[in-house]
């Protein structure tokens, strides 16, 4: 195929079907790559950044309550364990209506807003001295931060094709595991410069650079700084980042034809589609996005139980509380090359399913084997667990929110899915947290390992219904494809999305010769799991 051309959609009788504007301009793979480099560098930077403010306020905690800071307030009984789950409701609440917002007035606008909600949220921990204070704090930051990551997930689907999705939502989201290493790194050196632990604790933690005599003033100090920054950051990004391609000043008239004939090549049916409400619901309509709905909270749990409480899973091992917040660095910084290695593989193969079950199947032997050994006697095979838990944390997350974003092509729709699906995925932390008891302390076995093991069933039941789901995909496109006389190579890969729905497809329904029975059915393809709804005697899935 000649540089200069898009790849051409081709029909049994080899007539071309995809829409004409998508078609019609020719541009060159270099061309392309420029573009999709000043995507990557004036475009990722700024949202990673913006995700990692957001994360390490949920990393965080854990650390906090390892160095003593649950005692500085004087948290009693289960309270810490509710500080953590209180986040979870509003988060779980806000993230869909937030998203309709998002869609409505461009994730460009809204999110730097929702990050000067958090950031103000650090302002106020430097002067929270008691468990109410937090409390109001931990629920007023779960409503700033729900729609960060379904926003930032459907932002990008705006600029980026369905197979460059996983590598940039991945890049994005390993944030959050460098988070987990930093927040460790700034409580191993809080500890050596304030063993007495008479700090109070902030939500948002940075390296901490106490220099005063008095803590106190100090920590009010870094959460001033802390806050300040994150909101001077937001009015920055405010800005900066484009609402859309096709608004960006910073882009030539060419380079925003290029961009939109890429987006309506592999991502979408229309552009800067206008929100509709009621349409924006209707994939939940669908069986399949239920059975992503059930996956997608299985694999929350054992997310959560990483997220939040890892430090206390070291912790269980025995060592000081500066060992321990210093030996949850190494497990993040090899969750976050894992979760890269992953994403772009799955990207460059083209593949969701076996990518998903991979990193699953690794956390779960992390649980399985913290609950089958004496942690204590075992230190080294009990840390080396950790390794696993966090390999295999993240990236089912990522990977399965592109694999639901790539089966939805209306922007509307793919708002709201995301959206609903990150709430239903968050919702698990609300397990996570009633099963990580404090009477369980330090090693969490109340002697039927329910934490390890409720975490673990979880994860083997989520590694069941996405194996499941992929071969049952496979199998139905092989069978579609018999039964339309089209070879196996034929993929959703080579169909435009611009022609799955108010495209040329649905404007050929009036010509006979495209008419069949089953033209509404949906159809899967067999290497990205991606859903395409489409003319079954034109079309076969991936």
């Amino acid at each position: 195929m000649d540089d200069t051309e898009d790849a051409a959609t081709v029909l049994p009788n080899d007539d071309k079907f995809t829409d004409g504007e998508s078609e019609s301009l020719q541009f060159s793979s270099n061309e392309e790559r420029r573009l999709l480099r000043l995507f990557d560098i004036c475009i990722l930077p700024p949202l990673t950044f913006m995700y990692l403010c957001n994360a390490l306020d949920k990393g965080n905690v854990g650390n906090a309550k390892t160095d003593g800071w649950d005692h500085d307030l004087g948290l009693v009984g289960n309270q810490y364990y509710l500080l953590v789950m209180i986040f979870y409701v509003p988060f779980c609440l806000f993230g869909t209506p937030i998203s309709l917002l998002v869609k409505r007035f461009s994730a460009a606008r809204v999110l730097p807003l929702m990050m000067i909600g958090f950031g103000s949220m650090s302002l106020f921990a430097g002067i929270a001295k008691n468990f109410p204070q937090i409390f109001a704090i931990r629920f007023f930051l779960g409503i700033f931060e729900s729609a960060m990551l379904p926003g930032v997930v459907f932002y990008l689907s705006t600029f980026y094709k369905r197979s460059e999705l996983a590598s940039r939502v991945g890049l994005f989201y390993a944030a959050a595991a460098i988070a987990g290493a930093f927040s460790g790194k700034s409580y191993r050196i809080r500890g050596l410069s304030n063993q007495k632990h008479e700090v109070p604790w902030m939500a948002v933690p940075i390296l901490d650079r106490r220099q005063a005599t008095d803590p106190y003033c100090s920590a009010r100090a870094d959460a001033v700084s802390t806050g300040a920054g994150t909101c001077a950051f937001a009015i920055f990004a405010f800005f900066w980042l484009p609402r859309s391609p096709s608004t960006w000043s910073f882009l030539t008239e060419r380079q925003k034809a290029i961009a939109r004939s890429r987006i309506l090549a592999d991502s979408s049916v229309t552009v800067d589609e206008k929100l509709d409400i009621r349409d924006a619901f209707r994939p939940l309509k669908d069986p399949l996005y239920w059975l992503w709905a059930v996956i997608s909270l299985s694999l929350g749990v054992p997310l959560a139980s990483v997220n939040n409480f890892l430090p206390q899973i070291v912790a269980s091992l025995g060592y000081s509380t500066i060992k321990t917040n210093l030996y949850t660095v190494a497990p993040n910084i090899v969750g976050t090359v894992s979760l890269l290695v992953l994403t772009f593989s799955s990207d460059y193969f083209l593949e969701r399913s076996i990518h998903i079950c991979i990193p699953l199947a690794t956390t779960l032997a992390g649980f399985i084997v913290l609950g089958s050994i004496d942690v204590v006697i075992h230190k080294g095979i009990a840390y080396f667990a950790c390794f696993l838990l966090t390999m295999g944390a993240s990236a089912p997350s990522v990977l399965v929110a592109t694999w639901y974003n790539n089966n939805t092509p209306q922007e509307s729709r793919r708002a709201v899915v995301t959206a609903v699906m990150v709430a239903i995925a968050n919702a698990s932390g609300l397990i996570s947290t009633n099963v990580f008891r404090e009477q369980d302390e330090p090693k969490y076995i109340p002697g039927t390992y329910r934490p390890l093991a409720t975490s673990a069933a979880f994860g083997g039941f989520c590694l069941i219904l996405v194996a499941g789901t992929g071969i049952w995909m496979r199998l139905e496109n092989k069978r579609r494809n018999k039964a339309q006389g089209i070879s196996d190579n034929f993929t959703a890969a080579d169909v435009h999305t611009e022609s799955l729905e108010g495209g040329i497809l649905a404007r050929r329904r009036e010509n006979s010769s495209f008419r069949d029975k089953a033209s509404n059915t949906w159809l899967y393809d067999t290497k990205q799991t991606n859903l395409v709804q489409n003319l079954p005697a034109a079309i076969s899935g991936l």
